[in-house]
């Protein structure tokens, strides 16, 4: 058992305090969503329960896309926390999310800050907040 997990821990981040490894959950979560949503219209149509009737099969493709290419980059921001670019570009990917979730409940009325569209909220908004309080300690100018 301690083998196993010696094993397991040697493929976890090596940076130091808990930033990138919440970057490496969040981008296997994230990747698990892509292939959801590439495979059912469910998860989709449960976030945007404002339009359900909109979300179609291309939608729910193209949300699985745009969730994978946050979750490359969250990948790289995990084992490279102290690479500006990466930081920066993990940020802005956060801050996108926020945005998107955001104006969906709040201007479009296409999600409700309930059920499923309370997870990416979340983590969007205390991920950017984690990130930006602890720039300077991650990228070194």
């Amino acid at each position: 058992m301690s083998s196993l997990l010696a094993y397991l821990q040697s493929y976890l981040p090596a940076g130091p305090g808990w930033l990138p490894t919440w970057q490496l959950v969040v981008a296997v979560t994230a990747t698990l969503n892509t292939a959801s949503n590439v495979a059912s219209l469910a998860p989709s149509r449960r976030l945007y329960t404002g339009m359900a009737a909109f979300v179609n099969p291309l939608q729910a493709r193209t949300f699985a896309i745009w969730t994978l290419t946050s979750a490359a980059v969250r990948f790289y921001a995990a084992y490279n926390i102290h690479n500006k670019l990466i930081y920066d570009l993990a940020l802005f990917t956060y801050l996108f999310a926020f945005f998107h979730f955001a104006s969906e409940i709040l201007i479009f009325k296409t999600a409700k800050l309930a059920g499923p569209a309370i997870s990416p909220v979340l983590v969007a908004s205390s991920s950017l907040i984690w990130m930006l309080t602890q720039y300077k300690f991650y990228v070194q100018p």
